[in-house]
This record gives structure tokens, C-alpha cells and sequence, in this order.
């Protein structure tokens, strides 16, 4: 897969690069008290993975709230009063952010 086939499968509301993601928000959410339309999402490392498992006692949808807060710099208030649309859209970036399209 060339690069530029690879670019055209990202939707128009997502941007990525090696160190992150910016996620275009369907409507505003507030983040930090702020109402906010795009969210910047930082590549996560190792010990993001191994802090969010080792608080979740193994649920598996807390491992990922944990990890999204963490990339994102957010509260779990703030993810969770997002619309299923815009959380869809969190997790499209981190899925991106973690995956190899060269292997």
C-alpha cells in the first residue's frame, strides 16, 4: 500500500500523523471547561497501556476510557458526555495512532 493510498482512507474529519491524531468533533464538546471542536490525541507508549490496564482491573472498555483520558488529556466526565458519534471518533484516531499499514 503506497503512502498516498493510505492517506485516502482517512475520513475528512480525522488527521494523523506519526506522533498524533486530530480528531474534528461532530458539534462542540467541552474539554478543561472550554467548548472545543477538534481534539489533538498524542501517540500512546507503553507505560500508557500498562497504567490504564493496572487500574482496570481487567474491564476492558475502563482499559480504553483510561487510555483515551490519557492521550487526550481529558477527565472520564469528559469522554463519557460525548455522543457515541464523537467517541466513535476517538477511537478511529487511537486505532490509527496503533496500527502498522506497512506489515
Amino acid at each position: 500500500m503506497t503512502q498516498e493510498n493510505a492517506e485516502q482512507k482517512l475520513p475528512s474529519w480525522l488527521a494523523v500523523s506519526d506522533d498524533s491524531a486530530i480528531i474534528t468533533l461532530k458539534g462542540a464538546a467541552e474539554f478543561g471547561g472550554i467548548k472545543v471542536d477538534k481534539l489533538t490525541m498524542r501517540a500512546p507508549t507503553v507505560r500508557d497501556t500498562r497504567a490504564a490496564t493496572a487500574t482496570a482491573k481487567g474491564d476492558y472498555e475502563q482499559i480504553e476510557i483510561n487510555i483515551l483520558c490519557s492521550l487526550l488529556g481529558a477527565t472520564e466526565k469528559e469522554i463519557a458526555a460525548l455522543t457515541q458519534r464523537n467517541y466513535n471518533r476517538l477511537q478511529a484516531g487511537y486505532f490509527r495512532l496503533v496500527e502498522e499499514d506497512e506489515l
